[in-house]
């Protein structure tokens, strides 16, 4: 019975005797997602995980400079290009899912037409102004505005910032007929503080950010990390990343 007893205790706390902490550096976009698939992972395995988040030319910054996360999760053109240079555990690389773009403005303030591309022109037009950021999200909407013919009538009344929170926060505490883009989950993240989420970008000029996560091949807890690649790639990250709205 004692002999059984210590059997059943040492398995019971062996997880936690093995428990690691994996250093995760992602992208902001996907950060809905993550938070609920990492909170998952860890009730499942008591490992921690800790994120930073940052945008993708920074993140591709970070790891050139030498940074040494467990585990990187960034645009999917990012990922491909560390993998090529043999940064990443051989085939761990693998898809979360991705993004598209949307609009958004602020409680109370006008809301825009964006129902077809003309009608989003109109109302970037008459806006007093629109906010939008540098990360991927915005060097696409910056191109867009190239194409549609309207960059140079808009960059008067244009503010950038190099996040998504950032643009998030202006438009909050904005004024006026002001339009906000970005990801659309990182617009989801702040309707509860004072923002209203108008749509995604009309079909015809939408464009999605794909992502993916790999172990670096460096990993300093690297069973840990391995375990979580795949939990976000498996069927159970998946479900968790769909239902934040990260296709």
């Amino acid at each position: 019975m004692i002999r059984h007893l210590l059997a059943v205790l040492t398995f019971a706390i062996a997880p936690l005797a093995m428990s690691a902490e994996v250093q995760v550096l992602s992208a902001g976009a996907v950060e809905p997602g993550l938070v609920a698939a990492a909170a998952q992972f860890q009730r499942a395995t008591g490992h921690t995980v800790k994120i930073n988040y940052a945008t993708a030319p920074v993140l591709r910054k970070k790891i050139t400079d030498g940074e040494m996360p467990d585990v990187l999760i960034a645009t999917s053109a990012v990922v491909k290009d560390f993998d090529a240079a043999g940064r990443f555990v051989a085939g761990s690389a693998a898809p979360v899912g991705r993004v598209g773009v949307g609009v958004t403005v602020r409680k109370g303030a006008p809301f825009p037409e964006i129902g077809s591309t003309d009608a989003m022109k109109r109302s970037l037009l008459a806006a007093e102004s629109l906010v939008y950021n540098e990360a991927s999200t915005g060097i696409y909407f910056a191109g867009l505005l190239d194409k549609l013919g309207i960059a140079a009538d808009l960059k008067p009344k244009t503010r950038r910032y190099p996040n998504g929170e950032a643009v998030m926060e202006h438009v909050i505490h904005g004024k006026g007929a002001e339009i906000g883009v970005g990801a659309i989950t990182e617009i989801n993240l702040f309707i509860e503080k004072g923002l209203r989420y108008v749509g995604p970008l009309p079909a015809d000029v939408q464009n999605y950010t794909s992502y993916a996560a790999a172990q670096m091949g460096g990993a300093k807890n690297a069973e840990a990390a391995q375990a979580l690649v795949k939990f976000l790639t498996g069927a159970e990250g998946r479900k968790l990343f769909i239902a934040a709205g990260i296709e």
